[in-house]
């Protein structure tokens, strides 16, 4: 799959979620076997531009392959100056947020909320991919709610505008991340229209990731909340793809030099209070499927000190390995 000149190096994607995306977890995909991750999205108000969050958010030293960074606003020539801003900091591609449900972000008429007033997407769109030489991506979803399912017409004014590639969240706005994802407008769309279509939703297994790609054609799957305590997901469905053969899990040791590693990054790029903060919920998602793992988890939360939660990480997983000794 291509994005303009770039070309990805599978069929996966790493969704762009605030709070979650930021640059240790989009190393540690890309280096698990993520084709290609896109930031956390940036908010395109200039007044915002230098606050720790939009800083760290924007922060992609030491990343290999394309760097995707996703904007959100409301206003055409705001999201048009963001873009050349990003793109001057190093961004080649540039990913336009109509897919967050997040009432924060809707209630100030960006992410999904835009898709009520194809209008002002058209604007906006045509505003950003004249701004800037980069590739101009669209994130959104298959509507406002179920009687508002407009992403057809979307993806059409996308295509009009010159957007390059366009990702699909099965879900209206009003559906958040409730129910199952449905994917008969992303196949919809994918017939209509000539520009590489990204499927989102819901895909959770390599068998649920090449079902999804047969049926809606896509070119690529983008994978959120899967990814979160799996990182290694990625290269579970890139192999799966490849071959039709499921990958091994990784064995407790690997899970734990992963888990680690990761910790160890947050502490480093956010410093020792906030990233001790931010490691307690990705430590949750590592373990959730740990036995045993829930008073460890309750501990863990409480935990003050970046070498205090490496040290207990490293003394779970020393009584997990115990236990699996004994048992074997």
């Amino acid at each position: 799959m291509k994005i303009g000149p770039y070309e990805l190096d599978n069929q996966l994607v790493l969704a762009p979620m605030a709070g979650v995306t930021d640059r240790p977890f989009r190393m540690l995909c890309k280096e698990l076997g993520a084709g290609m991750t896109v930031s956390e999205m940036i908010a395109a108000n200039p007044k915002l531009r230098n606050t720790r969050k939009s800083l760290l958010r924007s922060d992609h030293s030491g990343e290999t392959g394309i760097r995707s960074v996703q904007i959100a606003g409301a206003e055409p020539a705001m999201m048009a100056e963001a873009a050349v801003y990003n793109v001057n900091q190093g961004a080649q591609i540039i990913d336009i947020n109509m897919g967050c449900p997040a009432k924060k972000v809707c209630n100030k008429a960006a992410g999904s909320a835009l898709m009520r007033d194809p209008g002002l997407v058209e604007n906006i769109l045509n505003a950003v991919t004249r701004a800037v030489s980069v590739p101009v991506t669209l994130k959104i979803r298959t509507g406002w709610d179920s009687d508002n399912k407009n992403g057809l017409e979307i993806a059409r004014l996308a295509e009009q505008a010159g957007i390059k590639a366009l990702a699909i969240h099965g879900r209206t706005r009003s559906c958040g991340y409730k129910g199952e994802a449905e994917y008969d407008t992303i196949r919809a769309i994918k017939q209509s229209v000539s520009i590489p279509v990204i499927a989102n939703g819901d895909v959770t297994s390599p068998e649920k990731a090449l079902k999804v790609l047969q049926y809606t054609e896509a070119d690529a799957v983008m994978i959120g909340r899967a990814a979160q305590g799996r990182p290694w997901i990625f290269r579970e469905i890139d192999h799966f793809l490849k071959t039709g053969q499921r990958l091994a899990e990784p064995d407790i040791g690997e899970v734990e030099d992963i888990m680690l590693r990761h910790i160890s990054h947050l502490h480093s790029f956010y410093g020792e209070g906030q990233g001790t903060r931010i490691a307690r919920k990705h430590v949750s998602w590592y373990l959730k499927e740990q036995s045993d793992s829930r008073e460890f988890r309750n501990a863990f939360v409480r935990i003050e000190q970046a070498s205090e939660q490496l040290l207990a990480a490293k003394q779970f997983f020393q009584q997990q390995k115990l236990k699996q000794a004994r048992v074997a």
